[in-house]
């Protein structure tokens, strides 16, 4: 759909930004890849690891601004928003694993059934966490929120230490998140990347995730009254080294981990958000350097349709065929590596792949277009 409306540039940056570096993490080529584009293996993170988080943030940024409405809603219509945008983001991100719907076998290509298909995933988790911290947002007073939030965070620690595998309560086999996907979905539900069920988008370190979203929120509004000044970007920036310093002292007993998504991650990832942030406002709004912000703003005008777009090329790009390996390895094999054999060309086919995608949204952009879910 169409839609004009009055946009904050620094937030339309950072959240660019991290749809930009998104897909580059997400399409590594075939000749291996430099390690700030890879997760970290368990404990521990890297650049990379900083991204999904970030979204989240820019999530509640977003909301800051597009919430103020709902005070003169009535209930049923806010409950009708809230839960058709949750319902809908989760549904395209249940779908996309889906898509597209066969895969290739001996026997040809044969319909991917229901019971083998995974149901959480990165979109899914946007939605719970959209939904979540909506809710509690909108429910609740601000310090019913972070009450909530806490509980969230120390409830999760307490949770994993507890319900977990003794000796193995954070490790990828006896975490109690892994636990109750398992009870509650079933093993072939569940992501199989790390070759056997685990999924780091699972139903209980969505909780955690959701404070990401909340702290995101609260920090628009902040911005919003007192974060266009020296001394609330000060005040910003303090804040997001005082949760740095928190989260390494959080993680010597409960370890920095984006996969099981810990209390002292999220600590960790709302820290440097707000420090980049406090930066970009600095830069763009204070300073008024805008020169070269276009480019993330592209990204950052259309975040969820360029997401979903970059994923379903993917996809695609994996399932169809071309002389006996995937259109993605005989593209990578046949011109990137070519051209510069190993990490630098995949590197290469990444920034590519990306730009095909910003080109998508820079045509979007021109013609006002503006894809809301």
């Amino acid at each position: 759909m169409t839609q004009s409306s009055q946009r904050f540039l620094p937030l339309d940056v950072f959240r660019g930004m991290t749809v930009c570096f998104m897909i580059i993490v997400n399409t590594g080529g075939t000749g291996g890849t430099y390690w700030p584009l890879d997760h970290a293996p368990w404990h521990g993170w890297t650049p990379t690891d900083l991204v999904f988080p970030s979204f989240l943030f820019a999530v509640g940024n977003a909301m800051s601004f597009s919430m103020r409405k709902y005070e003169q809603l009535g209930n049923a219509a806010v409950l009708g928003k809230i839960f058709k945008r949750t319902f809908l983001i989760f549904l395209l991100g249940y779908l996309m694993y889906w898509f597209p719907f066969v895969e290739h076998t001996d026997a040809g290509l044969i319909f991917k059934p229901f019971s083998e298909t995974r149901i959480l995933g990165v979109l899914q988790r946007i939605a719970l966490c959209y939904g979540m911290a909506s809710l509690l947002i909108h429910y609740l007073p601000k310090k019913g929120v972070w009450a909530v939030s806490a509980l969230f965070l120390f409830g999760y620690w307490a949770i994993l230490w507890y319900c977990g595998t003794p000796g193995d309560q954070y490790g990828i086999h006896g975490n109690a998140g892994l636990t109750l996907d398992k009870l509650v979905m079933g093993e072939k539900h569940l992501y199989h990347g790390e070759g056997f069920a685990f999924d780091p988008e699972g139903l209980l370190s969505t909780f955690p995730a959701v404070v990401n979203v909340v702290a995101g929120y609260y920090t628009g509004l902040f911005v919003q009254q007192k974060g266009r000044t020296q001394q609330g970007l000060l005040r910003m920036a303090a804040a997001g080294v005082l949760l740095i310093v928190l989260a390494y002292a959080w993680n010597t007993v409960f370890p920095i981990n984006k996969k099981l998504w810990t209390s002292s991650y999220v600590l960790l990832t709302v820290g440097i958000d707000l420090i980049l942030l406090s930066f970009l406002i600095q830069l763009i709004d204070m300073a008024g350097f805008t020169k070269g912000t276009g480019f993330f703003t592209v990204f950052g005008k259309n975040p969820l349709f360029l997401y979903l777009l970059s994923e379903v090329l993917a996809i695609l790009f994996h399932f169809f065929q071309v002389g006996g390996s995937s259109l993605y390895r005989w593209i990578n094999d046949q011109f990137f590596q070519p051209l510069s054999p190993g990490k630098f060309g995949s590197l290469l086919f990444s920034l590519a792949f990306m730009l095909v995608c910003w080109i998508v949204g820079y045509i979007l952009d021109k013609r006002k277009i503006y894809v809301r879910v």
